[in-house]
């Protein structure tokens, strides 16, 4: 299982995440990113957050490492922001981490490279967990010791959300013309080549397995927590044995390609991530 940790103090919020995660260190001497159950998103955002990164992990894809965060409501008392307040007391109990990247910087491509292999690897990822969020507005992407890393997968496995059209994700399109790294000739067919072989039945149930039963717990529709787990596993290998059905078109958008710039809009201005700040 993941490694469980105990949340000692609360450094900062993270206002730029829509959830508002918030940069924690733990008795392991650790900090750590820690999103919260009682977050707008809520827990299906963590599930995600869970599986994605277990499976992107082990298919080589730069991922920082996860654990759980157990939180004392208790430490919301020293905090002055009431919002803060409110969410670490909604989220008391069991959270997730992301290991936090000292000195990373928010992914830019225009000052950036990505060689086409790692790209194609993390487009052709994004298309089959559905991970809707990583465009050029959003990449979620960080440069850290001269690698790029994924973070923020809690947009994925978008067919949780309903349960009963959950069948349609098998042989659902993806939209990558938008794709953060769509204008680094993304090598997709070859990533579809390397990758597919590695995505084992036993991976796909490991990785699920990784998910505490507390966040799958009174799923409505199912009668316990395993039978939650069944569910994911079975729509992540549906989608991959569909690949027929999605990787086509991937790949025609990777190669129409896109200009390599990252688009500045009022609301969103290049900065440094508040994940170092």
């Amino acid at each position: 299982m993941l490694p469980h940790v105990v949340a000692t103090r609360y450094v900062t919020p993270l206002r730029e995440g829509g959830s508002l995660p918030g940069l924690m260190e733990a008795d392991d001497l650790g900090t750590y990113v820690v999103k919260f159950h009682g977050a707008g998103q809520g827990r299906k955002a963590l599930i995600a957050e869970v599986i994605c990164g277990v499976l992107a992990q082990a298919l080589g894809i730069p991922v920082p490492d996860l654990v759980t965060v157990d939180l004392d409501p208790a430490l919301a008392a020293g905090e002055p922001d009431q919002e803060v307040q409110d969410l670490l007391r909604a989220s008391a109990g069991l959270n997730l981490g992301v290991d936090f990247l000292p000195g990373a910087l928010d992914f830019d491509a225009a000052a950036f490279d990505v060689e086409p292999g790692l790209a194609g690897r993390v487009l052709w990822f994004d298309a089959w967990t559905g991970n809707v969020d990583r465009s050029w507005r959003n990449p979620n992407l960080l440069f850290w010791h001269r690698a790029t890393w994924l973070i923020d997968h809690g947009a994925a496995l978008t067919f949780h959300h309903r349960w009963s059209g959950a069948g349609a994700f098998a042989t659902k399109p993806f939209e990558a013309a938008t794709h953060a790294l769509i204008g680094f000739g993304p090598d997709v067919a070859s990533a579809d080549s390397a990758l597919t072989p590695l995505v084992t039945d036993e991976l796909v149930r490991a990785a699920v397995a990784e998910v505490p039963e507390l966040w799958l717990s009174d799923e409505p529709g199912f009668e316990s927590a395993d039978a939650v787990r069944v569910a994911y596993v079975d729509q992540l290998l549906g989608r991959l044995r569909a690949r027929d059905s999605w990787v086509p078109g991937v790949v025609a958008e990777a190669a129409a390609g896109h200009p390599r710039v990252r688009v500045e809009t009022p609301d969103r201005p290049s900065r440094r991530p508040e994940w170092v700040r």
